[in-house]
């Protein structure tokens, strides 16, 4: 009997969607990847590879503001932050990249929080 390996799954399903979607410079892609205590988010120009914003639950104003609060708290926080980002750099519209993840828990809550804060998915 084979062991299922959930990241090796979950490497794959990104692979699929990847397919299908990128970012360009006038519509980045917003790309998570949740690990078992933090949230991370990329604004990303594939055209160009650069990264054009970035936030996580690790970054000290995160850190500060977050505390010991809920893992979906603290992923629509990094929503917001990351929107906030983009829009400082006159960023408005962005394709949602999940990352192999369903949309669903954080990264749903983070998606929505993006969404709120004024980025159109």
């Amino acid at each position: 009997m084979l062991k299922t390996n959930s990241r090796a799954l979950r490497r794959e399903r990104h692979k699929r969607v990847r397919r299908k979607i990128s970012g360009t410079a006038s519509c980045p892609r917003l790309s998570v990847f949740r690990s078992l205590n933090h949230i991370y988010a990329q604004i990303i120009d594939d055209s160009s590879g650069k990264t054009l914003a970035s936030a996580s639950t690790l970054e000290p104003i995160a850190r500060e503001k977050l505390g010991q609060e809920a893992k979906i708290r603290r992923a629509e926080f990094v929503g917001s932050l990351v929107a906030q980002k983009a829009i400082d750099k006159d960023i408005r519209q962005v394709v949602f990249d999940r990352g192999g993840y369903k949309y669903h828990g954080r990264v749903k809550a983070l998606g929505e929080a993006a969404r709120q804060a004024g980025l159109k998915i």
